[in-house]
Order: structure tokens, then sequence, then C-alpha cells
């Protein structure tokens, strides 16, 4: 995380921008799908959760909340899967746009667990502690 200086830097925070993009554009471009107003509230806010918890985190300064916002940020990417299923089988989105989100979600959902990992194995505390 040296090179790191911001959370933009983040591979997993670009990640989860790109995500949140893709899942505006399937409403966006969907008369029917935005209609669905109350899904497409719970899909924005939990897909825009996942790249703010990632930079909350950051901004924290420390690995102890840097991890507990990545934990946040994963269940939102759960969230965001269970609502995918929901607009899939309401047929806001066909199944090649559902499987490709659900791997850019999962993608998301794994490097955020590994990147936990990481910092629960890594001596450096964060500059907060420096």
């Amino acid at each position: 995380m040296a090179s790191v200086k911001k959370f933009e830097d983040l591979e997993i925070w670009q990640m989860a921008r790109v995500l949140c993009h893709c899942i505006h554009d399937c409403y966006y471009n969907n008369v029917e799908f935005s209609k669905d107003y109350k899904l497409v509230n719970q899909i924005n806010a939990a897909s825009g959760s996942i790249m703010d918890n990632i930079a909350e985190g950051f901004e924290r300064n420390g690995n102890r909340e840097l991890i507990n916002f990545l934990s946040i940020a994963k269940g939102s990417a759960g969230e965001v899967r269970s609502q995918l299923y929901r607009a899939y089988d309401r047929k806001y989105i066909d199944h090649s746009k559902f499987n490709e989100l659900c791997e850019r979600v999962l993608g998301i959902s794994s490097r955020l667990g590994s990147f936990m990992t990481y910092l629960k194995r890594s001596d450096f505390k964060g500059p907060k502690f420096s």
C-alpha cells in the first residue's frame, strides 16, 4: 500500500466505480427498469455504497477502520448481487447482462476479501498510528 496515496489509486475502488456506472446504464437505458423506482434507488445506493465505503475507510488512516469499511462494502456487493437477481427476474436485464454484472460484483467481493485478509496480516497499522 506504500504507492497508494489516495483512495482513487486503489484498483478495487476503480472497479467499484465502473460497476456503479454499468448499473446506472442498465436502468438509465431501460424505461421499464427506470420506472421501478424502489429497485433503482436500492441498487443505485448499494452499488454506490461499495465505492463510498472503500473511500471512507481509506480516509480513516488506520487498518482497523479500513477493514471495517471494506467489510461494509463487501456486504453492499452482496446486496447488489441480490438486486441484480430481482432485475433479471423482472426482465429488466437479459441473461448476458446479468452474468456480466454478477461477475463484476463477484470479482469485487473476492478482492475485498483478499484485501481485508492482507490488512489483517500486515504489521502496518496505518499512518494514523505512525
